[in-house]
């Protein structure tokens, strides 16, 4: 079943990835993603919201979207988990792979707002 629930997102440029408040409620953030040996990954700011909550709960729905977050798909539930610098490494060089210069970009003004994090998704 998972690997027909990934395969909705191959082929996608976003997905729409919802963490959860303390008090239970859902956010929901258009990401860019990759995948790897069947885990998604998301790279983001040591500093963003979205680790302040997987922080406190790995919980997560996700969904494919489009660039604003409004789902094309199914939300199938996940669970979170902080990646090592070797998957790090491996989110960065798939995403600049996948999104090309916008990525570099990208990249270089999210790492003014602190390191840079890999989040894995496995559903």
């Amino acid at each position: 079943m998972p690997i027909e629930k990934l395969a909705m997102f191959e082929g996608q440029k976003y997905l729409c990835l919802e963490t959860y408040k303390k008090n239970g409620q859902g956010v929901k953030t258009p990401v860019w993603f990759v995948i790897s040996d069947g885990v998604i990954y998301v790279a983001t700011a040591e500093s963003s919201g979205k680790i302040k909550r997987l922080t406190n709960d790995k919980s997560v729905k996700i969904a494919p979207s489009n660039y604003k977050g409004c789902p094309k798909g199914d939300w199938v539930d996940g669970q979170a988990f902080f990646g090592n610098e070797s998957e790090l490494n491996l989110t960065m060089s798939l995403r600049n792979k996948k999104y090309g210069l916008a990525s570099k970009i990208i990249g270089m003004f999210a790492s003014r707002r602190g390191n840079i994090v890999s989040i894995g998704i496995k559903i």
